[in-house]
């Protein structure tokens, strides 16, 4: 996720666009909510959370939205023993292909948590899933996941700064953890948590063409100046921090993709590492116990959005972007690679 050259243009082909980018979807302080339905069934994940509407998160203060920014946060004043309150959401819009670019000033971290920005298709996993950031407790850097059905892998002979853990996209790939998906993490410690937020925190922009999809982190002081003037040209942009490609039709694999925000907890793989994490585990004995009984630790649990755009390259307008029927509110859970090893997650180190 850092410029370099005229070098890369070239290398780039096989998976940019023709970078004439032009805006489709703005969600901005003003229309945010709006463009986005509330979750508030059972977390599909299996998290100690309380999925709350949009009316309660007004009342409860979980949702604002200032000029110039939206907060997302959680319940952090109350013992929660049914849940903790926090939210969920799925715009209204889904997209095939495009540019999401997310300015965002600060991200949920924490023992106990496990927030995620994503997207999703309304069949999974036969539409597929795209996990931009994502992490649990004090994880210091991002894991970016697709989670597919069969026949659709990645490789490893890309320019993109990040490294692949697994390569099976398929959610019940032989020889992966269930629902693993193919997966690639950065070492870089501003890409997530504490790192993220200590730098007032940056862009993530994930480009989806029918040849790949990459995702590039740019830190608050080193935003492109394209991105900032409302002009983004990812072949301006160097290696991306993440490629997906290689033995996979995205057409076929990646559709009808929803953009969704949460922050749950505990649950499927933030539960599952708790005894195992270093800085965490001591706290009690089970994740969920510590959820319920320590609200002042998730003070620092939110998400602050300064922008959200959504951009499409003119030579693929005829794309469909609609509205789907139904949000995909029973999507089953996305997990990374580390559940069924139980490894410990290690302690954590203006708009456009």
């Amino acid at each position: 996720m850092f410029y370099s050259s005229l070098a890369f243009c070239f290398m780039s082909f096989a998976h940019l666009g023709t970078g004439r980018y032009t805006l489709i979807d703005d969600y901005n302080p003003d229309n945010f909510f709006s463009k986005f339905t509330f979750f508030t069934g059972h977390d599909p994940t299996n998290g100690f959370v309380d999925y709350v509407d949009q009316p309660t998160a007004n009342r409860t203060g979980l949702i604002e939205s200032t000029s110039s920014s939206v907060y997302m946060g959680v319940d952090h004043t109350n013992v929660t023993p049914n849940g903790r309150p926090s939210v969920r959401i799925t715009s209204n819009k889904s997209y095939n292909h495009g540019l999401i670019v997310l300015d965002l000033e600060h991200m949920p971290y924490g023992c106990g948590t496990w927030p995620a920005f994503w997207t999703v298709g309304p069949n999974w996993p036969n539409n597929g899933e795209i996990d931009i950031i994502e992490g649990v407790h004090d994880q210091t850097t991002n894991l970016m996941t697709l989670h597919t059905n069969d026949n659709c892998s990645i490789t490893n002979d890309n320019m993109f700064t990040g490294s692949i853990s697994t390569t099976n996209c398929f959610v019940n790939a032989p020889g992966q953890s269930s629902n693993a998906g193919c997966s690639i993490h950065t070492t870089n410690t501003q890409t997530y948590g504490a790192g993220f937020d200590d730098i007032t925190g940056g862009v993530y922009a994930t480009e989806w063409t029918s040849r790949a999809i990459s995702i590039w982190f740019f830190p608050r002081n080193a935003i492109p100046v394209d991105i900032r003037n409302g002009r983004p040209n990812p072949q301006r942009w160097g290696e991306p921090v993440s490629q997906f490609q290689g033995a996979c039709d995205l057409d076929s694999h990646i559709k009808d993709q929803q953009i969704v925000f949460d922050n749950t907890f505990c649950g499927d793989w933030a539960g599952n590492v708790w005894t195992s994490d270093a800085l965490c585990g001591p706290q009690a004995a089970i994740c969920n116990d510590f959820v319920a009984n320590n609200p002042n630790a998730f003070t620092g649990a939110y998400w602050t959005i300064n922008s959200l755009r959504v951009y499409q390259d003119q030579a693929q307008r005829n794309v469909h972007v609609g509205y789907p029927g139904h949000a995909p509110w029973g999507v089953d859970p996305h997990l990374p690679p580390w559940i069924s090893r139980l490894a410990p997650i290690p302690p954590s180190s203006t708009g456009i």
